[in-house]
């Protein structure tokens, strides 16, 4: 039996090297992707080896000749031939569009007319979940009649959308701080712009509700969070107190029983932290009776801010506020957490001026957003 290694710049280059001095009878017994050593251990390239073997007197059963199924299957343009040929722009090419056939066989399974089709592209384009998009399509199909909705133009299925939206949202609570709780506790992961948020609320308190305010954080992870809160504090002219244990929050709940409002601000750490969830959870005491924030930047991949509202919710989020709205033009996420997860939203910034840039969100806006969006798609 004769054993040969091959080396060449692609698959086929080696296979015709094989059928070349073993003939079509070879066996390959080996293959693998190697690096050529390059000039002083640079510029390596990959090459293809392949170790094939041939036996010039088999013994066989039959005169048939024997097939070799590897080396028949093997075809110069074969998808497994265009896979280690990472260098051929062509075949990435193909690549890509049969992903995009595959992507628009899976998530776009509804036969839509075509003014519904480009709806359901604009909320794709928006962010919102494929599924939750499907469902507000669907909705709309309903609502406007099978018949109808050939004669509809693009505008007018927007303008369904823009009513069937305002009617689910009507449903979700925006309430924010209402005062029936005198603490509001606000989480969220780091970066998000939470004690910004947490001085334009306790801002918006005083000025425009006329109440006492005060401060607590338990953001000692960071000092520059202590730091940045006590400013906000020195400038809206408001106590504040920092917390490093279930001892220090209650002497801190004792101290400010007089006060109306009382804003906590925590630490922003990786929500993937399972750790940190649990501690969250362990120290909002129901005895404490305040409610939850979830701080989330809406400039955040649509898959991760459902990922860290899912994290958030065992410690029972009352409602979500939005920052960054002013640094995106995908509202998608708006949707998914309000419909998707049926969770009110309190608040929006949009800017990082106190207390200026503060929006309280309705139905309305929330649909203007989404809307606006589809408009001008």
């Amino acid at each position: 039996m004769k054993v040969k290694k091959y080396t060449a710049a692609t698959m086929p280059e080696a296979m015709k090297q094989v059928r070349k001095e073993l003939g079509t009878g070879a066996v390959i017994l080996n293959s693998k992707e190697v690096k050529s050593k390059g000039f002083m251990g640079l510029f390596k390239k990959s090459r293809i080896e392949v170790v094939a073997a041939h036996d010039p007197d088999p013994i066989r059963a039959s005169n048939t000749k024997p097939k070799n199924e590897y080396l028949d299957n093997i075809k110069p343009e074969s998808n497994q031939v265009k896979m280690r040929n990472n260098s051929n722009n062509q075949v990435l090419e193909e690549i890509k569009q049969l992903k995009k056939m595959l992507d628009y066989t899976t998530d776009n399974t509804k036969n839509y007319p075509a003014n519904f089709r480009l709806v359901y592209e604009g909320l794709l384009k928006q962010e919102v979940d494929p599924h939750l998009a499907h469902q507000l399509v669907d909705k709309v199909l309903e609502t406007v009649g099978e018949f109808d909705s050939q004669d509809l133009d693009y505008q007018d299925v927007v303008d369904v959308l823009a009513k069937e939206l305002r009617s689910a949202l009507s449903a979700l609570s925006y309430n924010g701080l209402d005062g029936t709780k005198k603490i509001a506790q606000f989480v969220g992961p780091t970066g998000v712009g939470k004690t910004t948020t947490i001085a334009k609320i306790a801002a918006k308190c005083m000025l425009e509700e006329q109440k006492r305010v005060a401060l607590i954080t338990s953001d000692t992870y960071r000092i520059a969070a202590v730091d940045q809160l006590r400013t906000y504090a020195k400038i809206l002219e408001v106590p504040m107190e920092v917390a490093y244990t279930a001892e220090d929050f209650k002497q801190a709940f004792e101290k400010f029983a007089e006060y109306d409002v009382i804003l906590v601000d925590t630490a922003g750490r990786n929500f993937r932290d399972e750790q940190y969830i649990k501690q969250l959870k362990e120290s909002t005491r129901p005895e404490w009776n305040m409610d939850t924030y979830l701080v989330l930047a809406l400039t955040a991949k649509s898959e991760d801010i459902s990922t860290i509202y899912d994290q958030f919710s065992p410690i029972g989020v009352k409602e979500v506020i939005f920052t960054k709205t002013d640094e995106t033009r995908q509202y998608g996420s708006l949707l998914n957490i309000s419909l998707g997860k049926n969770t009110g939203i309190a608040y929006a910034t949009n800017g990082q001026d106190v207390p200026e840039d503060l929006v309280r969100l309705t139905p309305s806006l929330i649909c203007d957003y989404i809307i606006e969006g589809l408009r001008h798609a």
